[in-house]
């Protein structure tokens, strides 16, 4: 018999698990290995997330609804804007931070390629 590891998995929406908290976001963890995190984010409107950075992964994001702004450099001073159909990468280790300047839940994918710890919260981004 296999492990289950070698098995063809499904997770449906009511067995997604609470992912690593950030103040601001809704992570629901789908999938984690030692070297991938993949899940879905919930942003609602007007929310901002509090800085973090994601350690040694780098970091995908595809924007389902709503709109992601993406504030990162020095002092915050530089962002991306995404909506629906958008592809967003994070190198590891960028601290941002993340909002939703729409008047509607912004709902994102989210995978992980790396290792180490997924999510460090952090009081701001390095000054400039």
């Amino acid at each position: 018999m296999k492990a289950q590891s070698d098995q063809v998995r499904v997770v449906s929406p009511g067995d997604r698990r609470s992912g690593p908290p950030t103040p601001g976001m809704d992570r629901q963890e789908a999938f984690t290995t030692d070297g991938m995190w993949s899940g879905l984010v919930h942003t609602e409107p007007g929310m901002a997330s509090a800085w973090h950075h994601h350690g040694e992964y780098d970091t995908v994001v595809y924007v389902l609804t709503g709109a992601l702004r993406m504030e990162f450099g020095p002092d915050g001073s530089s962002s991306v804007e995404a909506g629906p159909g958008d592809f967003v990468c994070v190198p590891k280790g960028v601290v941002h931070r993340e909002s939703n300047p729409s008047a509607e839940p912004a709902e994102a994918i989210v995978v992980r390629a790396g290792h180490g710890e997924s999510t460090f919260n952090v009081a701001g981004p390095m000054s400039g």
